[in-house]
C-alpha cells in the first residue's frame, strides 16, 4: 500500500503529461482551422472497462462527452476482443457521441496481448454532409439532415485503415481531404497516447491497476470532501435560449441542485420539451457540462472521473437535455453552455454569500462556405468568445470562453488566408458588460467582408433577447446581435439561429453578449436578486 501511495502523484503527472502530448499532437497534425487554430478537439486516457483515467487540459464541451463515447464503443467491441493496432470511429449521439461533426477515435492500448487502457481522441471536423455546408444546419429539424450518422464501427485493423468506411465517409463530406486528415490525426494522437501509456504500465510495473484505481479514488473524495464544506440545501436556477432555431419560443434550462452531507443530486427536471430545431443536447453531450460542475468544485483533484461519483444527475426523457431519436442536436453548445452556468449559478447561492454574475453564456459558432469567383469551393468553421460574469473581486473577462467552453480565438490570418473573406473589424464589444461595483466582460465584435462570388452563412448564437444575470444589485449583460449589411444597403437582422445566402460586399457583423455585472454602481451593496425556483 506503501508503494501505491509512494507512485501515485509521479503517475498522476506523468498521465497528464500523456494526455496533454496528445492533445498537441492532434492540433499540431489538425488539417481544418476550427481545430489546428481553435483548439475544438480534445483528447483522453481510459482504463479497460470505460473509467476515465486523465484528460488533457482542454475543451470541457468535448471531454465529458468522451465517457459516454468510449462506454459506446466497449458496447459492441469489447477490451478482451481488441487487439493491437485496431481502431473504432463513432459519431452517433444515441450511442455516446455528442453531434454529427465531433468524430470520436477510440485506440485500445495493448501490451503482453492483454488491452490495459484505451485512448481516445474526439475533434470537430469541417463537414461530415447533411444539408447545410459545416453539417450544423440551424434550421434542422432532424437529425437525418445534419450528416452522416456512424454507430460505433472499426476503422482500423492492425494499423490498417478500412477503405470501406473510409469511402463511405469522404462520399458524404464536402471536404474530404479536411476529413482524412483530421482523422489522421486523431490516429497520431491515440497512437501517442498508447506509446505511452504502455511504457508506463511497463515502468510502474504491477502496481499499476491499482495506483490507477487509487487515483480515481483520490479524486472522489476530494470532491466530497468539497461538498461537505458546504451546507446542506436546495438551490435552483432558469435560464433559457432565444428559441430553437425553428420556432421563438423560448426554451427554458431549469436546474435544481440537492446537496446533503458528501453526495449531490443533479436535477434538469422542468426543462423545456425537446424541440423542433437542433438545440437539443443529448445525455452524452450533457455529460460535458455535468463533468465539469463536479471538476469545478474540487479543481486540485486528479483529472479523472472520480469526481463524478457523488453526483447523480436527472435528465427527463424527452426534453432537450434528454431528446429522443431523431432529434436535430447539432446546436446543442448553447443548451450546454446555459446548463453549465446555471449549474455553477445554483451552486454559488448556497456556497457563496457573494453570488458570481453569470457569464454570457454564448459560444457563437459560424460555419462559411460558398464558391469564389474562380468556381472554387471553400468552406470555414469558427468559434467566437464572449463575456464571462463579474465576481465580489474582480470584473469579468472580456471575450472569452466561459465554463465548458475553452475554444480558442482563429486569427485574422488564418480566416483570410482560407477564404475569400476580409475580417475588416476584429475587437471587445465595449460596454456590452453589465454596469456594477465590477463590470461583467464584455463581448467581442467581428465584421466579415466576402470578397467574391457567393456564399451561405449557418449562425448559430444566443442571447439575443435574454441576458446574463448581473448579481448583488449588478446590471445584466447586453445581448448579442447579429446582421448582415449588403452591399446595396439592405440591411438583414438575423436571429439567434438563422441560416442566410450572401454575396460578394455583404458584410456580415457578429456582436456577442457581455457578462453580468457585481454589485450596484454606487458601490452599495443591496440584497441579491430575487432568483426563479
Amino acid at each position: 500500500m506503501n508503494e501505491h501511495l509512494i507512485l501515485m502523484e509521479p503517475v498522476r503527472l506523468a498521465l497528464q503529461g500523456i494526455v496533454d502530448r496528445m492533445q498537441s499532437r492532434m492540433m499540431r497534425a489538425a488539417y481544418s482551422s476550427i481545430a489546428r487554430e481553435g483548439g475544438d478537439c480534445a483528447a483522453a486516457v481510459f482504463l479497460p472497462d470505460g473509467r476515465l483515467l486523465a484528460q488533457a487540459r482542454s475543451l470541457p464541451l468535448l471531454l465529458g462527452s468522451l465517457i459516454p463515447a468510449v462506454a459506446g464503443v466497449l458496447k459492441r467491441f469489447p477490451a478482451p476482443q481488441m487487439t493491437e493496432g485496431d481502431a473504432y470511429l463513432m459519431n452517433d449521439p444515441w450511442s455516446g457521441g455528442t453531434h454529427l461533426p465531433d468524430l470520436i477515435v477510440v485506440r485500445p492500448i495493448v501490451r503482453e496481448g492483454v488491452t490495459i487502457a484505451l485512448a481516445a481522441a474526439i475533434l470537430h471536423h469541417q463537414d461530415v454532409g447533411g444539408m447545410a455546408p459545416g453539417s450544423i444546419p440551424p434550421n434542422a429539424t432532424d437529425i437525418h439532415q445534419e450528416g452522416l450518422r456512424i454507430p460505433p464501427v472499426r476503422w482500423r485493423a492492425a494499423g490498417v485503415v478500412d477503405s470501406n468506411v473510409e469511402t463511405l465517409l469522404t462520399a458524404n463530406s464536402r471536404t474530404p481531404g479536411n476529413l482524412v486528415g483530421d482523422l489522421n490525426a486523431q490516429w497520431s494522437a491515440v497512437s501517442l497516447g498508447a506509446r505511452e501509456t504502455a511504457a508506463l504500465q511497463a515502468r510502474t510495473g504491477p502496481a499499476f491497476n491499482a495506483v490507477c484505481d487509487a487515483l480515481l479514488a483520490q479524486s472522489e473524495r476530494m470532491t466530497r470532501d468539497a461538498l461537505r464544506q458546504v451546507p446542506d440545501g436546495a438551490w435552483q436556477w432558469e435560464d433559457q435560449l432565444d428559441g430553437d432555431g425553428i420556432d421563438d419560443a423560448p426554451v427554458r434550462i431549469a436546474v435544481s441542485l440537492r446537496k446533503q452531507g458528501d453526495a449531490l443530486t443533479i436535477d434538469f427536471t422542468g426543462s423545456s420539451p425537446q424541440t423542433r430545431g437542433p438545440v437539443n443536447a443529448s445525455p452524452s453531450s450533457m455529460m460535458s457540462a455535468i463533468l465539469f460542475f463536479m471538476r469545478s468544485l474540487a479543481p486540485q483533484a486528479p483529472n479523472n472521473a472520480g469526481c463524478l461519483a457523488p453526483a447523480t444527475w436527472v435528465l427527463p426523457e424527452g426534453s432537450v437535455v434528454n431528446p429522443r431519436l431523431p432529434a436535430a442536436v447539432n446546436a446543442r453548445t448553447a443548451t450546454l453552455k446555459l446548463a453549465c452556468n446555471a449549474m455553477l449559478s445554483a451552486w454559488s447561492l448556497g456556497a457563496s454569500r457573494e453570488p458570481l454574475a453569470s457569464n454570457a453564456g454564448v459560444a457563437t459558432v459560424l460555419s462559411l462556405g460558398g464558391t469564389g469567383a474562380n468556381g472554387q469551393r471553400w468552406l470555414l468553421t469558427e468559434i467566437i468568445a464572449s463575456g464571462a460574469g463579474a465576481s465580489a473581486q474582480a470584473d469579468g473577462t472580456s471575450g472569452i470562453s466561459t465554463d465548458v467552453g475553452n475554444a480558442r480565438n482563429t486569427p485574422v490570418e488564418v480566416i483570410e488566408s482560407e477564404a475569400p473573406l476580409r475580417v475588416s473589424t476584429y475587437a471587445i464589444r465595449e460596454g456590452s458588460g453589465g454596469v456594477g461595483r465590477f463590470v461583467g466582460g464584455h463581448g467581442v465584435r467581428r465584421v466579415y467582408l466576402l470578397l467574391d462570388g457567393q456564399g451561405s452563412v449557418s449562425y448559430r448564437g444566443e442571447r439575443h433577447v435574454s441576458r446574463a444575470r448581473g448579481s448583488q444589485g449588478g446590471g445584466d449583460g447586453s445581448p448579442s446581435a447579429a446582421r448582415i449589411e449588403r452591399a446595396d444597403g439592405r440591411i438583414d437582422v438575423l436571429p439567434a439561429r438563422a441560416r442566410v445566402e450572401w454575396s460578394a460586399g455583404d458584410r456580415l457583423v457578429i456582436e456577442t453578449a457581455g457578462g453580468g455585472a457585481w454589485g450596484a454602481p454606487d458601490h452599495t451593496l443591496v440584497a441579491p436578486k430575487d432568483q426563479p425556483t
